[in-house]
């Protein structure tokens, strides 16, 4: 499977795949969080006309797993990573995680942020092992800070959430 910019054609399967991802946080009693649609076409268009949305791709070339990067803060801060559960504990989250960093790091960014469910396995407690750390209230920028209001508008603080962040190591 190799990584590659998503392609227009490619935005409903990632539509597909970030409903497939959300279904275990069923198992979890997150419904909310299972049940919440897929970004729009119209905001993954945004990713990739931007050129910060990337694939894992399988053997016929179709889409299995995503990230969409944005920059926040003099950060690249990740919107949004998801893998089929087909196509799970593969480390193709770790890898799409991998170019996102490669990414932010070419561009002269500070880092990677992002935020996470500190409760769910997948979340926070995956990306700390991926070499982020949780970001204090008092450290958290202005940028981020309005993500997290954002999320808590939309229901999302309904589980414990924490933002977090990965720097450049030269």
């Amino acid at each position: 499977m190799r990584i590659r910019l998503a392609r227009t054609d490619d935005l409903p399967v990632l539509q597909d795949i970030e409903r497939a991802a959300g279904a275990p946080f069923r198992e979890l009693g997150m419904d909310a969080v299972a049940d919440d649609a897929p970004p729009t076409i119209e905001q993954l268009t945004e990713f990739h006309e931007a050129g910060r949305a990337w694939v894992i791709a399988d053997e016929s070339d179709r889409p299995v797993a995503y990230v969409l990067l944005d920059v926040v803060d003099g950060f690249g801060h990740v919107e949004q990573v998801s893998v089929h559960p087909h196509h799970a504990r593969r480390g193709l989250g770790r890898r799409l995680v991998d170019a996102a960093s490669d990414w932010a790091y070419e561009h002269g960014l500070a880092g990677l942020t992002l935020t996470a469910y500190t409760d769910v396995p997948w979340n926070a407690p995956y990306y700390r092992r991926l070499g982020f750390r949780d970001l204090a209230d008092e450290e958290m920028p202005d940028g981020l800070r309005a993500i997290r209001r954002r999320e808590a508008e939309h229901g999302l603080d309904a589980w414990p959430r924490v933002a977090m962040v990965k720097l450049h190591v030269n």
